[in-house]
């Protein structure tokens, strides 16, 4: 009886290396979703963050959406920065007014934000904000991959927007500032 339990208990364990010495094996890829990842940005650009969060989230509902979704935030912040905003020109001298006076009023939603996205703008907005539907069956809800991505585009779609586009027109963090019109 003592060499069964003695001998289950050898098998057992060597089982349970082998199986942490598969898993160690396997390289996974880097998850570069967020780009190289808010802490790894230069000071500056942190400090942009930290002033647009503040001036952008302002509607009495949406004040601690840029608390509350700070990481997924941080995670689209640091992917626009990575990619250098997927190198689309600054459109700052024809909309910074407009866009200032939209994104700060509460009577407007997100949807007059969408329209001043150029073609190029959208096309690399949806290509690269990271919260593609994943597939599911027919009688299955829509799932996202990044689910709080999603969750926090479709709460705080206006602030977002507003974001995506200061962060194009202010030439992808040049200033350690967020540069709204006067």
């Amino acid at each position: 009886m003592k060499r069964f339990v003695t001998a289950s208990t050898l098998l057992l364990c060597i089982r349970q290396s082998a199986g942490a010495a598969l898993r160690a094996g396997v390289a996974q890829e880097p998850d570069v979703t967020c780009g190289k990842g808010f802490e790894n940005l230069v000071k500056g650009s942190r400090d942009y963050y930290s002033t647009a969060s503040v001036k952008l989230w302002t509607h009495p509902s949406h004040r601690q959406d840029n608390a509350t979704f700070q990481k997924e935030l941080q995670c689209w912040f640091a992917q626009m920065c990575t990619t250098k905003c997927g190198g689309l020109p600054s459109q700052a001298e024809d909309r910074k007014e407009k866009l200032t006076k939209t994104c700060l009023t509460w009577t407007q939603d997100w949807l007059p934000v969408w329209k001043m996205f150029s073609t190029e703008e959208v096309t690399w907005f949806k290509n690269n904000y990271p919260a593609e539907e994943t597939d599911a069956d027919v009688d299955e809800p829509t799932i996202h991959y990044k689910q709080g991505m999603h969750t926090a585009k479709e709460v705080s779609k206006k602030e977002l927007l507003c974001l995506t586009l200061f962060t194009i027109d202010d030439e992808c963090v040049k200033w350690p500032y967020i540069r709204l019109a006067k």
